[in-house]
């Protein structure tokens, strides 16, 4: 009886090392294959050049995101915090400490770190590339503000002046990446990518809620540098901006909006900014370039970005 089992066991051993060897080999030839779409990475993942291209254009809002929140909070940024992340790009202009009650305080404190981390586990997973040029001034707030209101105030808006202030500007970035996530997530080929979107929209949603929450509760009250904006309808105006500049429908909301845009048509507090069925509105790279450059045009950088984003998507639409 002992030799049938010898000789099954045998067969199972040439089948498994056969299979193994097939396996290997398999794998030596996909490798090939995908050679031409590689992206380099700390982690030496190897990843389709869409998914590469894909991962790193958030980079630009991510760098956006982190120096923002750090010096409104800390009062400096990634230089401080960890100069390799920059890449050896530029600083940021005009950042400085925010005037904020410790609650935001502490609130947009976890935001850089936050932020600190998104830019750790992009670039674990994609070469990147350095931090560009941003603008984080007073001044470009602004600036963005009045072209949101379409008038001049008397007032500068200034995002660093109180904690109100400083909240409007948060309402102004985070969203941006947010739908930009949305829009990336059906278009990754590879597990590993979509995993790290899925965490990285899950952490900016979670910061869009925590900052339309904390508007929303003031949103009756008026701006304390332009007492003739309220906080409710600044919000609207900035949303309203970003579809005249995105060029592709309603795809932002107010904290207010007219009762058929509230879920269901049921309410017109809007708490949580989304499509007929609730779901998050997405965009493409090429519509949040043309937000973020404030142009309309993502071939015609300024905004946030002086010198315009990194990356080959971002590159290319100016090349």
């Amino acid at each position: 009886m002992a030799a049938p089992a010898t000789t099954f066991a045998v067969v199972a051993a040439v089948a498994l090392l056969a299979l193994v060897g097939t396996s290997g080999a398999r794998a030596q030839d996909m490798g090939n294959d995908w050679a031409p779409f590689i992206g380099g990475g700390m982690t030496g993942s190897a990843l389709p050049l869409s998914d590469v291209d894909l991962l790193e254009f958030p980079l630009n809002l991510e760098y956006l995101e982190a120096e923002f929140f750090c010096w409104a909070s800390l009062g400096y940024g990634l230089d401080v915090i960890d100069i390799k992340l920059t890449g050896g790009g530029p600083p940021p202009v005009g950042g400085q400490t925010a005037k904020l009650t410790p609650l935001v305080r502490d609130i947009a404190t976890q935001f850089c770190y936050q932020e600190v981390g998104h830019l750790r586990a992009i670039k674990q997973t994609v070469k990147g590339f350095p931090r560009p040029l941003l603008d984080i001034s007073a001044a470009n707030f602004a600036k963005i503000v009045e072209q949101a209101l379409g008038m001049k105030l008397d007032l500068p808006f200034n995002p660093y002046e109180n904690t109100l202030n400083f909240l409007i500007a948060s309402y102004i970035i985070p969203y941006v990446g947010l739908t930009g996530y949305v829009g990336a997530n059906p278009k990754l080929l590879t597990p590993q990518a979509r995993k790290l979107v899925a965490g990285l929209l899950g952490v900016e949603s979670a910061q869009d809620a925590v900052i339309r929450t904390l508007l929303y509760e003031n949103g009756m009250s008026q701006l304390t540098s332009n007492d003739e904006v309220g906080v409710a309808q600044m919000t609207s105006h900035i949303s309203e901006l970003r579809n005249a500049l995105g060029r592709k429908g309603i795809k932002d909301e107010g904290l207010v909006v007219a009762p058929e845009l509230g879920p269901e048509g049921k309410t017109t507090g809007n708490i949580i900014a989304g499509d007929r069925f609730s779901l998050a509105y997405d965009r493409t790279p090429e519509e949040i370039l043309a937000v973020v450059y404030g142009s309309g045009d993502p071939a015609i950088f300024g905004g946030f970005f002086p010198k315009g984003g990194d990356g080959r998507i971002a590159r290319g639409y100016i090349a």
